[in-house]
């Protein structure tokens, strides 16, 4: 210290000896000019010391819904009912917790009054009421737009001293905690300058430490610690501090059901009572409802460019209520708070992993698979006017008006990638037409159909099993090849001539009254849908696909379009 002073001294009298008509304003940057030590108490870098050293009120946000002071302890509080003294942070903690177990935000949580509130600037104000105190709440600025600089804190202590415009020392001082600091601020002149004695050291919010060695490092340094972290001001809520990656390791997780929804401070949670949300790690969220609606939409998370605090953007084409930039105020292991608007917009979503094996678009195979789809407006795809039948293989077929099922070039097999269906050519090369299906039940979807991106059309299918099958293709396998022909004859019990057929192994035989064979070919089998092949002669009719819509013990019943059959087991 005492060589600080030696080397200030004689280059301020050094100066002044060559200086003594000068102004007062040359004399004041006397200082900056020969040793870079020392500070104006008028200057940017006071306030950005000032602002560092401020009283940090938003600790306890949780109980008074303001950020730019504190209350001081102690004091009582009652939440629903229950009587709390706050004695320390850890007791806010506790209020937390209680309110963490509360399922929705539906909870009184009363001041007892009076109170002490601290102001950023250490002033101490007697509050008598909640009026006075929501009264003094208003003059703060949310979201780490105010003068306090949370992010970065001094290493105490730190010796100070001042001297005005005449080079007279008026203070010295060592202090050792920023109330210290601020006060020290506070109590200098308009033409009071400050020396510091450097090395000092600051710790930013993660506990990193910086050595400044001048005024020019110091004030980049707190310049800088303005916009480094989320200073957790927002009035309103007790949010947690957590990473953007936390969050969206968070959603991620398992699928969660909505719990509350509030939108213009009304309460919506009955419309969307047991509601299913699904966070993918691809962007897509799909929700699923009572009825088993799904309706898939986006989400993406980011850093507020202003707020510095992490936002979850979800967008719907339907689900208005859930468009918008949400921000958690809350966040623990199986919970998660959201609001946006001041509070007046919230949403409370709960963890449901057991539901993570049964997520909504982990069966969309099998309804696509199970029957044949028909368009609400036939024309909307280039397919045309025909319904569509998703095989399990990977094939697709088509069925016209007359119940006739074919192969279309441009279509011949169809995959899913998420929620649309891309189709491929009979060369195995990816067509330009995707379905994009928007929401969909196990009896309908809604689909946007589009070309290169383009949307073309938009359509509903109705899902329709009347010519399904009746029953499982294990099962028809089980009764076709055993030991029994079957008598083939059409739907009125008559045929041309009595037939008999059996199936073995991939291979079917017909025979004659006489037991005679009278064809051959093949036949397969394919989620319901029988198909014959390479009949030539008696049979040679009745090639292509059948769909079995009755089947028992001893009969079953193939349709195709018009021409039903019926294959009755004939023991030997």
């Amino acid at each position: 210290m005492k060589n600080f002073f030696a080397k200030f001294m004689f280059a301020a009298l050094l100066t002044a000896t060559f200086s003594l008509t000068s102004c007062q304003e040359e004399f004041e940057e006397l200082p900056d000019n020969n040793d870079g030590k020392s500070i104006e108490a008028t200057s940017a870098t006071a306030t950005l010391i000032k602002g560092t050293s401020s009283k940090d009120g938003s600790y306890d946000n949780i109980v008074d819904g303001a950020s730019c002071f504190a209350i001081q302890f102690p004091y009582n509080v009652t939440v629903n009912g229950l009587d709390i003294t706050i004695d320390s942070v850890a007791d806010l903690k506790l209020i937390e917790e209680i309110l963490d177990e509360i399922d929705s935000d539906d909870y009184n949580l009363q001041i007892i009054y009076p109170i002490k509130i601290t102001l950023s600037n250490y002033t101490e104000i007697t509050i008598n009421s909640r009026e006075e105190l929501v009264a003094q709440a208003k003059e703060c600025i949310e979201g780490g737009e105010d003068d306090d600089i949370e992010c970065i804190d001094f290493v105490y202590p730190i010796d100070l001293f001042s001297f005005n415009t005449n080079l007279e020392i008026t203070n010295t001082t060592t202090v050792e905690s920023d109330r210290q600091m601020r006060l020290f601020f506070a109590g200098l002149g308009a033409n009071d300058i400050v020396g510091i004695d450097f090395p000092i050291t600051l710790e930013k919010y993660d506990g990193t430490k910086v050595v400044v060695n001048n005024n020019a490092e110091l004030a980049v340094v707190l310049e800088n610690a303005k916009d480094m972290c989320d200073e957790d001001d927002d009035n309103d809520y007790n949010d947690d501090d957590f990473t953007k990656e936390r969050l969206d390791a968070f959603l991620v997780d398992c699928p969660m059901i909505l719990q509350e929804i509030f939108r213009d401070s009304q309460e919506q949670t009955e419309q969307y009572l047991e509601f299913i949300v699904d966070f993918k790690e691809n962007g897509t969220v799909i929700t699923k409802d009572n009825d088993g609606n799904y309706i898939e939409g986006a989400w993406s998370t980011n850093i507020g460019v202003n707020s510095k605090r992490v936002e979850l953007k979800l967008e719907f084409e339907t689900l208005v209520d859930f468009n918008l930039d949400w921000f958690v105020y809350e966040l623990n292991n199986d919970k998660i708070k959201l609001f946006a608007n001041g509070g007046s917009d919230r949403i409370i979503l709960k963890k449901y992993c057991d539901l993570s094996g049964n997520n909504p678009n982990d069966n969309l195979s099998d309804i696509l698979g199970e029957c044949k789809w028909e368009f609400t407006v036939p024309s909307s795809s280039s397919i045309g006017v025909y319904n569509v039948k998703f095989l399990e293989n990977g094939t697709v077929k088509f069925v016209d008006e007359n119940g006739s099922v074919f192969t279309i070039d441009t279509f011949t097999t169809w995959a899913l990638e998420g929620n649309i269906i891309i189709f491929y050519n009979a060369n195995q090369e990816l067509i330009a037409e995707k379905w994009k299906i928007r929401s969909y039940t196990e009896t309908q979807m809604y689909v946007d159909i589009y070309n290169e991106d383009e949307v073309m059309y938009q359509n509903v299918l109705q899902r329709n099993c009347e010519d399904g099958a009746a029953c499982s293709d294990a099962d028809i396998n089980e009764a076709l090849l055993g030991q029994c022909k079957f008598k083939i004859t059409n739907l009125d019990g008559t045929f041309f001539e009595e037939l008999y057929i059996d199936f073995s192994n991939n291979n079917i035989h017909a025979y004659d009254a006489n037991n005679t064979i009278a064809d051959e070919g093949n036949w397969s089998l394919q989620s319901g849908t029988l198909q014959f092949n390479s009949l030539s002669m008696t049979l040679a009719n009745y090639i292509g696909e059948w769909s079995v819509i009755e089947c028992g013990t001893d009969t079953f019943k193939l349709e195709r379009g018009e021409e039903i059959i019926v294959l009755t087991k004939a023991c030997d």
